[in-house]
């Protein structure tokens, strides 16, 4: 039975209701973007009329800024609970990239269509779900266990940052299985960092005299 059915035979709660509209506007862009979007779809989609949908969202914008907030809440609450857990280097980055593979094997390219649409991404606090912030906390880490300037050690977090969303579009194409990418990136990743030190050792080692 549909999702809008099987709720429709029940009379649902304010926020249960807010959750169906979102849930399958979330879905639609998933599947199709966000440029055929309209209200009045929105409504026939998640079975409720058009003045419904309006009742609790007073225009498409608001709707799509409050799905964006909630989408990037979630996401970076499954990332911060990852890496909360990890014992060790290769343990974190793995639990991150995982977590973002598996959030775009099973919601597509909604935080990314979102993100397209200046009208709803720069309508938050641009700190809130910032890049940055990861970037930076990661940053402290790969400075602690590699003993990397600061500089460089940043330069490489948030170059090698990138992969796991090249990974995630690769993904989308269907070309290799999620565990195969999984595993892909983590080793690049962490390869990169690994021989970014080794290089940056040798290149501050002393010369050293030629011996007769």
């Amino acid at each position: 039975m549909p999702l809008a059915a099987s709720r429709s035979r029940r009379r649902l709660a304010p926020k249960e209701r807010k959750a169906l509209i979102l849930d399958h506007t979330a879905a639609m862009i998933a599947r199709e973007g966000v440029a055929q979007l309209s209200v009045e779809r929105i409504g026939k989609e998640a079975g409720i009329s058009k003045s419904l949908v309006y009742a609790y969202f007073p225009n498409l914008t608001e709707l799509l800024r409050e799905l964006y907030q909630r989408e990037m809440k979630r996401f970076r609450r499954l990332q911060a609970e990852a890496a909360a857990t990890a014992t060790t280097f290769e343990e974190l980055v793995r639990s991150i990239t995982h977590v973002y593979l598996t959030y775009m094997h099973e919601r597509g390219l909604l935080i990314e269509r979102l993100q397209s649409e200046p009208s709803v991404s720069q309508a938050h606090d641009p700190t809130e779900f910032s890049r940055d912030r990861a970037v930076d906390y990661l940053t402290e880490i790969v400075i602690h266990h590699f003993d990397l300037p600061r500089d460089i050690a940043r330069a490489a977090t948030d170059i090698s940052f990138g992969l796991p969303a090249s990974a995630g579009a690769y993904l989308q194409r269907g070309n290799l299985d999620l565990k195969t990418l999984e595993d892909l990136t983590v080793t690049m990743i962490i390869g990169t960092i690994v021989h970014v030190k080794d290089e940056y050792v040798v290149r501050r080692q002393p010369l050293r005299a030629p011996t007769s």
